[in-house]
């Protein structure tokens, strides 16, 4: 999936919303300062703890963010999607970070320095609002997942509410809402805190109820009011 096309002006087109509202000489200076690089499937990024200097800009590809128990437990935050930054709390603060990045599959990614992007906010002051912005969405996502863990009753409720969450974000296009899968059940069990097994079984489930329905890797919710009901949304 591209990330950026050339449109018939001569600009360039990025996604993401944190490019959307930068005018067009800073999408400019913003490329010159990218070094963009190929990361195969489950490439760690960074780990918890580990000092980020560098952003990290998805052009291709998708990336988990996650956090883990000292037991070893892994619970699944997001999914940075391309247009999205990852690393940029951390790099910005010069503080350890709170996450773990690893891709889903081979990604195009593209790395920026730390006074690389300090020196493009301080020469395009225009970036700042899209800077606190991103920032936002970061902590939106974060308290997204928190409350769908902390309120949803049983563990069908929170796969339910993380498949509306996705089917937003999603591109595929068709009938109904249409999402891509590429994880497995024990990977999305690391969204809802649950095993595979309840994930696989809830799935059926909601077949049966025809609440959701495969073809492949793409899930189609033929009725979004009806999984949101479901889920008590």
């Amino acid at each position: 999936m591209e990330s950026m096309c050339e449109e018939k002006s001569g600009q360039v087109k990025r996604a993401g919303k944190f490019f959307s509202k930068l005018p067009p000489y800073a999408l400019e200076n913003f490329s010159l300062i990218e070094h963009p690089s190929s990361y195969a499937a489950n490439k760690v990024l960074f780990r918890e703890g580990d000092a980020v200097k560098t952003i990290f800009v998805i052009l291709e590809g998708e990336v988990r963010l996650s956090v883990h128990s000292k037991e070893g437990r892994r619970l699944c935050l997001s999914i940075a999607s391309p247009g999205d930054i990852v690393g940029l709390s951390s790099a910005l603060t010069e503080t350890p970070s709170d996450m773990t990045a690893e891709t889903l599959f081979t990604s195009r990614i593209a790395v920026i320095g730390r006074r690389e992007f300090l020196s493009f906010l301080t020469n395009n002051p225009t970036a700042y609002q899209s800077v606190t912005e991103e920032l936002g969405r970061h902590m939106s996502l974060a308290c997204s997942q928190l409350r769908n863990l902390g309120l949803s009753a049983s563990a069908p409720e929170r796969l339910a509410r993380l498949l509306l969450e996705w089917s937003d974000r999603s591109r595929v296009r068709g009938t109904g809402s249409r999402i891509r899968i590429s994880m497995t059940h024990e990977e999305i069990g690391d969204f809802i805190g649950t095993s595979r097994e309840t994930v696989t079984r809830t799935l059926s489930n909601f077949k049966s109820r025809r609440l959701v329905a495969f073809q492949g890797s793409v899930m189609t919710i033929p009725s979004r009011t009806a999984l949101a009901a479901y889920a008590h949304v």
